[in-house]
């Protein structure tokens, strides 16, 4: 697997690097507070010295330590952008620059699953492959029927380098609490784990696409969802769509394409749990594609947050009690869910003045999307002061994933520099967001 060191030993060695490099400069940091320096101020060397090689080691590994990177957005959010922006950088030149499969490869894991006379399945097969991610890459083929088709092949070993990855990191808990000590991290790091095993089983991400084609038929008007054509082992099959993608929209539409697409995206990411009772949870741009008669065409089902209705309804509450004046009523709905650790206290103050911007698209009527807004909320977020009030706060597990979706689907919203009506939307759509009805007299 040309994209992951192969040695085991080697991979262990950069992680183990991780808890003995903290051991470090908390030794030093201790130093330096016995020389007279501020606590606040050594504090924040410690935690930027332990974010800038946390991120950079786990950018060098790609595997499963790379794709905990692209999910633990909750981190990067909380380091400053002189840290953040080369993580970024590097883990996309990773990305891109990761080696294709060899044909010869792709051909032994397309006969593992379809059998050997697996060419016999497909009209045509382009051995070049169309995308690639960390864990596969998806090839462009025609079915026997003459359907184009989405050929996704998982990279041998990815599975396992993926396992042992998150094995590893598991045992760092401490090292990531130093970022956020408010955080539960080993609970979270569980939920990502179970979450990243369940992305590696293509029989999970075929049924969970077929519950989403079921909840979004092919007449839908609003959104198509690819049809699944086969799956066996480690190749999933699926019909192949064509559109502009949601990256080509945000660097060159025009403002109606832009407030057509972001309306269609923010529905989609919405409604899933009230529909299918269901969540995507990859909103990266690359897996939406703006088809020619106007609906949404959505791609990649791997990452798929499963909602039941009550939890729905508990999510849908805490947004509406989130966007109400009384901060008492929200730092009691923040307890309840446990973002607020028994035993944490809150400056209320600093807490209302860091949700008021985060929750203002769900008050007005209709709302501006832009890059200014995420600029703003970026800085308080990433303000590493332990005063912040942000460190001091909790991510249940069965939040991670609706985090990372509500994270990066706004993230997506102000690169459209759209605007819609983000309230409205939730009120059709998130189950407990309108206010109760009141009791009949």
């Amino acid at each position: 697997m040309s994209d992951l060191p192969r040695r085991a030993v080697t991979r262990s060695a950069k992680l183990a690097s991780l808890p003995l490099g903290f051991a470090g400069r908390t030794a030093l940091g201790l130093g330096k507070r016995t020389l007279g320096r501020p606590a606040e101020a050594v504090a924040i060397e410690i935690q930027q010295r332990t974010a800038e090689q946390l991120f950079k080691v786990l950018g060098e590994l790609k595997g499963g330590a790379m794709k905990l990177g692209q999910m633990l957005s909750i981190f990067e959010a909380a380091l400053p952008p002189e840290i953040a922006g080369p993580y970024r950088a590097t883990l996309t030149r990773l990305q891109e620059a990761a080696p294709p499969l060899p044909a010869s490869a792709v051909h032994k894991v397309l006969a593992g699953a379809l059998g050997p006379d697996w060419r016999d399945a497909f009209a045509e097969f382009d051995d070049s492959p169309a995308a690639a991610a960390s864990i596969g890459q998806v090839h462009k083929a025609v079915w026997s029927d003459g359907r184009a088709v989405a050929v996704k092949v998982q990279y041998p070993g990815a599975g396992k380098a993926l396992i042992s990855d998150f094995n590893q990191l598991a045992r760092l808990g401490r090292l990531f609490g130093v970022l956020m000590p408010g955080l539960d991290v080993k609970t979270m790091l569980a939920e990502l784990k179970e979450r990243v095993v369940e992305e590696l089983d293509y029989t999970i991400e075929a049924a969970s696409q077929t519950r989403m084609r079921e909840a979004y038929p092919p007449d839908d008007p609003d959104f198509y969802i690819p049809e699944v054509i086969a799956q066996a082992g480690d190749v999933l099959v699926t019909e192949w769509i064509d559109g502009v993608p949601l990256s080509k929209v945000i660097s060159d539409g025009d403002q109606d394409q832009r407030n057509h697409a972001a309306l269609l995206y923010c529905r989609f990411l919405l409604s899933g749990a009230k529909r299918a009772g269901m969540l995507h949870g990859d909103p990266h741009p690359g897996n939406f594609r703006l088809l020619d008669d106007g609906r949404l065409g959505v791609l990649d089902f791997g990452a798929v947050d499963r909602i039941p209705p009550a939890f729905a309804e508990r999510m849908g509450r805490l947004l509406r009690i989130g966007t109400l004046a009384d901060i008492d009523e929200i730092e009691r709905a923040l307890r309840d869910e446990d973002f607020i650790r028994e035993g944490v206290t809150i400056d209320t103050e600093s807490l209302q003045a860091f949700l008021a911007p985060i929750t203002e698209p769900f008050i007005t009527e209709t709302f501006k999307f832009n890059r200014e807004w995420l600029r703003d909320m970026a800085a308080k977020v990433t303000d590493l002061r332990p005063t912040n009030v942000v460190r001091q706060l909790n991510l249940p597990p069965e939040y991670v994933i609706v985090h990372r979706v509500l994270s990066a689907g706004t993230g997506v919203l102000c690169q459209l520099e759209c605007e819609i009506p983000a309230r409205a939307e939730s009120m059709r759509w998130v189950p407990g967001f309108a206010d109760p009805e009141p009791a009949a007299p």
